[in-house]
C-alpha cells in the first residue's frame, strides 16, 4: 500500500499534509503554494486545469470554471437556497432531482462529486511527487455538521479520484488533533471553524492523548462567501442606482465583482478603508462603464450584522449540548481563513470571554490534523485515542409521519442502537423503513437518508409482528441500517448512501470518466512536452551551426550543416501544421544529424592532437624545440609563447587550421601571424640562423606548405621535417648524442 495523506477539502482552498518523522508536514503543490484553490476549469482547448491556473481564468471563462462546489455536495437541487445558485457557471436540476454542473466547453454535465474528485486527484498527485511514491490512501475532512449524505458524497469523490478513503474526519476534530497533539495536561477547548462555505463549532476535552468530542454544531450554508456576497450586492446596487445596469446579470461582471469583494474583505481585516476600482466593468451604447467606490470597515460590518447573528446560534447550542458555560472553556482555537476578520474575533471573545489562540495557522491546521489521523490509522502514531460524535440525530419515520430518534445528536461514535417496531395494518407482509436525519419532530422536515423494504412478514393482526431496526454508525460517521423480522429471522440491511445522489453504477461510470480525462490530460501533456522539446532542439541546432561556422569556417562540414538546416525547417513546418508523425520523424532525424556533426568536430580535434604528437617526436630527434626557443629569445619574448606562435605561423597544427580550414582566421584576419610576421622573425632579424642555416625551414619551403600542399594533411606533416642531407656541421648541436650516433637505419625508422 502506498502512502496515506490527510486532505482538507475546503470550499475555497484545499490543503494536503503527511506525517514525516512523527511530525505532520504540509505539502506544497506543483505551483509552490501550500494551499490549492478549490477551483476546476476547462480551457478553450478543452484542457482540464485545477487550482491556481483554473482560478486565473475565472473572469475570462466564467461558464467553464467551477468553484465553491463543496456547498453542492450530497444535496438535492430543491434544497439549494437562491443565493447558492447565483454563481457565474450554470447549475441545473438532474433527472432524479440531484445537482448537475454544466460545462459547455466539453459538453458534459458533472456531478459535484466528480468536480471535487478532480481537486482531490491533483492534491494526491502533488503529494506523490513530493513523497516519491504513489498516494493510495487518504483521510478527508468534512464540516462537523455535514449529514450522512454529504459525508457519503465526499467518500464517493475520493473513490472517483482513485483513492481509498480510510476515514471521514470532522474538521473541528482535526483542528483539535493538530492543536492538542503535544499537550500534556487536560483542558476543554472550543474550536470555532468558519471557512469559505461552512461553519462549525465543536467543544472537546483534550489531554494525555485522548480527544473526546463533547458536542458539535454548525451551519453548512454559512461561510466567508456569504460575507463576500454582501459586498457584491452592495456594489451591484450602487452601480444599478448610478448607471441603471444590474451587473449581476452579466457573468463576467459578476465574477469580477466577486473577486473584488473578496479582495476588499481581506484588506478590511488590516485597514479601516479600502478602494474598489473596476475599470471597464461593462459597456452600453454610450461607451464603457467603470466602477469606482470606497468601502469602510464599519460599512462592511453593518452589512453583515445578520450573518454575525447566525454565528452566535451554533456556539450557544454547542455549549448547551455539552452541558457547559463559557467559563468552562479554557482555550479557543480559530480555524478557517474567515476567522481573520476582526469582527469575528471580537464576537468570539465577547461570547466566550477569552482571547482566541493564535498559535495555529487557520488555513492549514485542519489538514495537519487529518495527517495526524492518517498517521494513527497507518500505525505511525501510538497512544492517541479519538472519540468523535454524530452531529445530527438519526431516526426513522413512524405512523403519522413522526420521526422516532434512535441516535440523538452528539452521541459518541462508533455506536449501535436498536428498537422494536411493528406493522400498522392487519396482515401487512411488507414494511418500509424510511431513515431520516435532523432535529425536527416530523420526518418530512428532516433530511431523508434513504428507504428500504423488508418483505415476507407472516400475516398477522396489526401490532403483532416484531421488527427490530438497528442503526450502526462507524468511525467515519457512515450509517448502516438493519431490519430483522424476529418471527421468521428474515433480515434486510443497507448502507445508507441513497442520499449521496450517485448510485454505484454512476460512481463506476464517474471513475471511468475520470480515467478517460486522465488519459486525455496525459496525451495533451505529452504533446506540449514534445513541442517544447522540438523547439528547444531547433534552437540548439541553430546555435551549434553558428558556433561551428565561427570556429571552423563556412566550408567545414558543409553538407552536414546544410542537412541540419533543412531538417530544422521541416521540424518547424511540422510544428505549425501539428503533424505528430512529422514532428517525431524530424525530431529523430535532427538528433542524428547533430550527433554526426559533433562526431566530426571531435574527430577534427583528435587529428590535431595526433599532429601535436608527431611534432613532439620531431622536436626530440632534431632539436627543433631548442632552436625555436633561441629565436624567441632573440625577439625578447617568452620561450613558450614564442614557440607556440612560431608553430602557428609555419609549423604544424595551427598553421594547418589557419590556412587549410580557416583561411579567414589564418590569413584574412591575421596576416601578420599567418605569413607576414613570422618570416620577419625567421629571416629579418636572424639572418645567419633563419636563412643561412635553415633556408628550407625558415623561408624556402614553408610558403609551399602554406599555399600549395598544406590541405593534404598527411603530406603536410612529412614536409615539415628538414632534409637530413644538409650540412649541419656549423650548427651548434642541441643534442650531440643523437647526431653523433645518427645512421641510415635511424633515418629509415623516422
Amino acid at each position: 500500500m502506498g502512502k496515506v495523506v490527510g486532505i482538507d477539502l475546503g470550499t475555497t482552498n484545499s490543503v494536503v499534509a503527511v506525517m514525516e518523522g512523527g511530525k505532520p508536514v504540509v505539502i506544497a503543490n506543483a505551483e509552490g503554494m501550500r494551499t490549492t484553490p478549490s477551483v476546476v476549469g476547462f480551457s478553450k482547448d478543452g484542457e482540464k486545469v485545477v487550482g491556481q491556473m483554473a482560478r486565473r481564468q475565472t473572469v475570462l471563462n466564467p461558464q467553464n470554471t467551477f468553484f465553491a462546489i463543496k456547498r453542492f455536495m450530497g444535496r438535492k437541487y430543491s434544497e439549494l437556497a437562491p443565493e447558492s445558485k447565483r454563481v457565474p457557471y450554470t447549475v441545473r436540476k438532474g433527472e432524479i432531482g440531484d445537482i448537475k454542473i454544466v460545462c459547455p466547453r466539453v459538453k458534459k454535465n458533472f456531478a459535484p462529486e466528480e468536480v471535487s474528485a478532480m481537486i482531490l486527484k491533483k492534491l494526491a498527485e502533488d503529494a506523490g511527487k513530493y513523497l516519491g511514491e504513489q498516494v493510495t490512501g487518504t483521510v478527508i475532512t468534512v464540516p462537523a455538521y455535514f449529514n450522512d449524505a454529504q459525508r457519503q458524497a465526499t467518500r464517493d469523490a475520493g473513490r472517483i479520484a482513485g483513492l481509498e478513503v480510510l476515514r471521514i474526519l470532522n474538521e473541528p476534530t482535526a483542528a483539535a488533533l493538530a492543536y492538542g497533539l503535544d499537550k500534556a495536561g487536560s483542558e476543554v477547548i472550543l474550536v470555532f471553524d468558519l471557512g469559505g462555505g461552512t461553519f462549525d463549532v465543536s467543544i472537546l476535552e483534550v489531554g494525555d492523548g485522548v480527544f473526546e468530542v463533547k458536542s458539535t454544531s454548525g451551519d453548512t450554508q454559512l461561510g466567508g462567501n456569504d460575507f463576500d456576497k454582501r459586498i457584491v450586492d452592495w456594489l451591484a446596487e450602487k452601480f444599478l442606482e448610478d448607471e441603471g445596469m444590474d451587473l449581476r446579470k452579466d457573468r463576467q461582471a459578476l465574477q469580477r465583482l466577486m473577486e473584488a469583494a473578496e479582495k476588499a474583505k481581506i484588506e478590511l481585516s488590516a485597514v479601516s478603508v479600502t478602494d474598489i476600482n473596476l475599470p471597464f466593468i461593462t459597456a452600453d451604447q454610450d461607451g464603457p462603464k467603470h466602477l469606482e467606490t470606497r468601502l469602510t470597515r464599519s460599512q462592511f460590518e453593518a452589512m453583515c450584522d445578520d450573518l454575525l447573528g447566525r454565528l452566535r446560534v451554533p456556539v450557544k447550542r454547542a455549549l448547551r449540548d455539552a452541558g457547559m458555560t463559557p467559563r468552562d472553556i479554557e482555550e479557543v482555537v480559530l480555524v478557517g481563513g474567515s476567522t481573520r476578520m476582526p469582527i469575528v474575533e471580537k464576537l468570539v471573545e465577547a461570547m466566550i470571554g477569552l482571547q482566541p489562540n493564535q498559535n495555529v495557522n487557520p488555513d492549514e491546521v485542519v489538514a495537519v490534523g487529518a495527517a495526524v489521523q492518517a498517521g494513527i490509522l497507518a500505525g505511525e502514531l501510538k497512544d492517541v485515542l479519538l472519540l468523535d460524535v454524530t452531529p445530527l440525530s438519526i431516526g426513522l419515520e413512524t405512523i403519522g409521519g413522526v420521526m422516532k430518534k434512535l441516535i440523538p445528536r452528539n452521541t459518541t461514535i462508533p455506536v449501535r442502537r436498536s428498537d422494536i417496531f411493528s406493522t400498522s395494518e392487519n396482515n401487512q407482509n411488507t414494511v418500509e423503513v424510511h431513515v431520516s436525519q435532523g432535529e425536527r419532530e416530523m420526518a418530512a422536515d428532516n433530511k431523508s437518508l434513504g428507504r428500504f423494504k423488508l418483505y415476507g412478514i407472516p400475516p398477522a393482526p396489526r401490532g403483532i409482528p416484531q421488527i427490530q431496526v438497528s442503526f450502526d454508525i462507524d468511525a467515519n460517521g457512515i450509517l448502516q441500517v438493519t431490519a430483522l423480522d424476529r418471527t421468521t429471522g428474515r433480515e434486510q440491511s443497507i448502507t445508507v448512501q441513497g442520499a449521496s445522489n450517485l448510485s454505484e453504477a454512476e460512481i463506476q461510470q464517474a471513475i471511468q470518466d475520470a480515467e478517460k480525462f486522465a488519459d486525455v490530460d496525459r496525451q495533451r501533456k505529452e504533446k506540449v512536452e514534445k513541442r517544447t522539446r522540438s523547439e528547444a532542439l531547433i534552437l540548439q541546432a541553430e546555435r551549434q551551426l553558428r558556433e561551428v561556422a565561427l570556429d571552423f569556417g563556412m566550408q567545414f562540414a558543409r553538407n552536414r550543416r546544410q542537412r541540419i538546416d533543412n531538417i530544422s525547417r521541416d521540424l518547424k513546418d511540422s510544428l505549425k501544421e501539428n503533424d505528430e508523425r512529422g514532428i517525431d520523424q524530424a525530431y529523430a532525424d535532427l538528433q542524428d544529424a547533430l550527433s554526426d556533426l559533433n562526431k566530426e568536430v571531435r574527430q577534427y580535434y583528435a587529428d590535431d592532437e595526433e599532429d601535436d604528437l608527431f611534432g613532439t617526436i620531431r622536436d626530440i630527434f632534431i632539436g627543433d624545440k631548442e632552436d625555436d626557443d633561441f629565436y624567441d629569445r632573440g625577439y625578447g619574448r617568452g620561450a613558450d609563447r614564442g614557440n607556440r606562435d612560431y608553430d602557428r605561423g609555419y609549423g604544424n597544427r595551427d598553421y594547418d587550421r589557419g590556412y587549410g580550414r580557416e583561411p579567414d582566421r589564418g590569413y584574412g584576419r591575421e596576416p601578420d601571424r599567418g605569413y607576414g610576421r613570422e618570416p620577419e622573425r625567421g629571416y629579418g632579424r636572424e639572418p645567419e640562423r633563419g636563412y643561412g642555416r635553415e633556408p628550407e625551414r625558415g623561408y624556402g619551403r614553408e610558403p609551399e606548405r602554406g599555399y600549395g600542399r598544406e590541405p593534404e594533411r598527411g603530406n603536410g606533416r612529412d614536409n615539415s621535417y628538414p632534409s637530413y642531407d644538409k650540412d649541419y656541421s656549423s650548427r651548434k648541436p642541441s643534442k650531440p648524442s643523437y647526431r653523433d650516433n645518427w645512421d641510415d637505419e635511424d633515418d629509415d625508422w623516422l
